[in-house]
């Protein structure tokens, strides 16, 4: 496994592979379940769209599903440009002309942090590749809920599908790591009180990064308190993720209150970790 990158052949991939591609100048990329057989299931918002925010901003960052335009259909999964939720493509068409990478599991936190850029690795374990495949061949054909950029996108679908965790509140981010990373990085840069403990340059760069790394580190799903792990007969026996959620938020009351408490004590030790730091470069 590469620090620096986790660009792999296709030679190299394995069914049950989770894995993902960047897209417009490295902004973002998108996540699959690779099942063999040159197949890839991923999640899509619509449209035509792999990803997006429901605004006009969609037409100029995020890129279209499939490679192929509806007047040039892939001659081996057909016109993808209407399709969403759930979809099986060719790899060819979830590459859409860019590289692949694999996505890497139980890792150490070390290494976590050395991979800055979110969506690459989690600390939290996979299942085997069985159980990976059956969930994202039961989800194409059930759907995986309503998309949101933040709570439930093609990264978390992966996620889920690799290690069966779901989110059982509502007051945080989901499973992915981009989405966490980017409000990793606005929160180091504006939210925190910190920033107000040193003046030099060097000591402000360093508490924001400080910020960054814990912030990412009490976010990922392999580190977080308030997931559970759910079959996936069960979670589609709803009419949406946000319907389990919401169920498993009613029924469990104690449960998710708890969740949140742990969730403000691991914030809690961010902040003081990063207390301590303060003073050292100043």
């Amino acid at each position: 496994m590469g620090v620096l990158s986790n660009k792999i052949s296709r030679e190299e991939l394995k069914p049950g592979d989770h894995i993902y591609s960047w897209r417009t100048a490295y902004i973002y990329a998108h996540h699959g379940i690779y099942i063999g057989e040159e197949k890839v299931i991923h999640f899509t918002r619509g449209a035509g769209l792999e990803i997006g925010t429901g605004t006009v901003l969609d037409r100029y960052i995020f890129s279209s599903s499939p490679s192929h335009s509806s007047h040039n259909p892939c001659l081996r999964c057909g016109d993808q440009s209407r399709l969403d939720g759930v979809i099986s493509s060719c790899i060819d068409c979830f590459l859409a002309d860019g590289d692949l990478y694999l996505f890497h599991y139980s890792i150490s936190p070390a290494i976590f942090l050395a991979k800055a850029r979110g969506g690459t690795c989690t600390l939290a374990a996979a299942d085997p590749p069985a159980d990976v495949i059956h969930r994202a061949s039961f989800l194409l054909h059930n759907g995986f809920g309503v998309y949101h950029i933040f709570r439930n996108n093609c990264e978390d679908f992966a996620i889920y599908c690799k290690t069966g965790l779901l989110v059982n509140t509502s007051i945080s981010v989901g499973r992915s790591g981009q989405a966490a990373s980017f409000l990793a990085a606005a929160s180091a840069v504006v939210s925190s009180p910190l920033r107000f403990l040193t003046t030099s340059f060097s000591g402000l760069a360093a508490v924001g990064c400080a910020m960054y790394c814990v912030s990412r580190i009490v976010s990922d799903i392999g580190v977080r308190r308030d997931v559970t792990k759910v079959p996936v007969e069960t979670l589609v026996a709803g009419s949406s993720i946000g319907e389990y959620s919401a169920t498993a938020t009613g029924n469990e009351g104690s449960a998710t209150e708890t969740a949140t408490t742990e969730m403000d004590k691991e914030d809690s030790s961010a902040t003081h970790l990063v207390n301590k730091l303060a003073p050292v470069v100043s």
